[in-house]
């Protein structure tokens, strides 16, 4: 960071201006990355397999971004720390610890609750990449032989040290890596007494997320195969051809309150 940068103002128009500018630079340098995460996404999608999508924190963002949303791909399931609760019998105020994450053996049991098939690929979304349950779950994904997608900070990841007792980051253990190209510390703009605001992690992880998502449906037309997708549900039709083809996965994904 420059002087020069730290006292530039702090508006809108600087967030709006470098912020378009990091999503061009993404554009630009992300494309092969992006085509290695579709082909993930597809192989998944025509194995009969479920996405399964995990993040905490404001991570969940993407994780909702991509799990049983109007556009998106139907065999997704959004793996939640709430799961424990919703469907691991805990009570309700076990969430009131605000280090539950950090807990060992925590993505375990969520693995466990979601019951994946091997087919099933594993995308995992922290912007650091070293929280312990993050990592956890990494490890629970590939050591029981499924894919993984990361998304994460490369800025941010290399520029800490690993916390889980593996020495382990998201990036280490990911089949493909989505740099999500945000600053270490995510906030954007420097101010000029120390510190920054307006994070970035976000606004590119979106941007990602979702070129994934049009690379992987336009793997599965060329291949012939059909891609299963929701319609909004906002529509007329929409709520019921969605639950048609929900059918297929039942049992599988679960669509509980956001």
């Amino acid at each position: 960071m420059t002087v020069e940068s730290a006292n530039e103002s702090v508006n809108a128009e600087r967030f709006a201006r470098e912020g378009l500018d990091t999503l061009s630079r993404l554009v630009e340098t992300s494309g092969p990355d992006v085509s290695r995460a579709a082909g993930l996404i597809a192989d998944c999608v025509r194995a009969d397999g479920v996405i399964q999508a995990f993040g905490t924190g404001h991570s969940q963002a993407l994780v909702l971004e991509l799990a049983g949303r109007a556009g998106g791909f139907v065999p997704t399931n959004r793996l939640q720390v709430p799961d424990l609760v919703l469907f691991g019998g805990d009570a309700p105020s076990a969430l009131d610890d605000p280090l539950l994450e950090r807990e060992p053996g925590i993505a375990a049991r969520l693995y466990g609750l979601a019951a994946p098939r091997p087919q099933d690929l594993f995308v995992v979304v922290s912007n650091s990449g070293v929280n312990n349950v993050i990592v956890e779950m990494a490890l629970q994904a590939k050591e029981h032989g499924h894919k993984l997608l990361a998304i994460t900070s490369l800025a941010h990841t290399r520029a800490v040290p690993a916390k889980h007792p593996s020495g382990k980051k998201l990036a280490d253990l990911a089949d493909v890596v989505l740099d999500n190209a945000a600053p270490r510390g995510d906030a954007l703009l420097p101010l000029p007494d120390g510190g920054a605001v307006c994070a970035l992690s976000t606004l590119t992880g979106v941007m990602l997320v979702q070129m994934a998502v049009a690379e992987a449906a336009g793997q599965l037309i060329a291949s012939g195969d059909r891609p299963p997708v929701y319609v909004s549900a906002n529509v007329p039709g929409g709520f019921e051809g969605n639950l048609e083809l929900e059918k297929r996965y039942e049992g599988r994904i679960r669509r509980t309150a956001s």
